[in-house]
């Protein structure tokens, strides 16, 4: 775990684009099983997170015309049951962080993992995102 101090303004670098910070299992259930669609960013205090996974989460969704109901987050390396909730949602995937699901009604459609985030560049998930959006949203 990181000191808090050190990971809250990484948290509202998503927070103030509207994501909403998930801290318990239960609230990571809810989350998933809405109705309709939900981005779930994982989010962490790496480089590519910050370079690349942040930014486009927040350029895609302020861009696009679709877009998920709800954005949410979970923080990897602090709410670790949230995070290993969230994480069983998304299997049959492994873990990684950052990394970036879009589920509709409950069910994973849509996957963004670590090496897709990390050897890309920015406009290219950036365009991901939009296309799944476009698809699912």
């Amino acid at each position: 775990m990181y000191p808090e101090y050190m990971v809250a303004p990484i948290r509202e670098d998503l927070t103030s684009a509207g994501f909403e910070q998930l801290m318990t299992p239960e609230e990571v259930e809810q989350a998933i099983a809405s109705e309709g669609t939900v981005l779930v960013a994982v989010n962490s205090v790496c480089g590519c997170a910050a370079a690349k996974a942040r930014p486009a989460l927040k350029m895609a969704v302020a861009a696009s015309d679709k877009k998920p109901a709800k954005l949410v987050t979970v923080f990897a390396g602090m709410e670790q049951d949230a995070v290993a909730k969230a994480r069983e949602h998304m299997l049959p995937y492994p873990p990684s962080s950052p990394s970036i699901a879009l589920f509709k009604n409950g069910e994973l459609v849509h996957m963004i993992e670590r090496y897709h985030i990390e050897g890309s560049e920015l406009n290219r998930i950036v365009d991901n995102l939009q296309g799944a959006f476009e698809e699912y949203c």
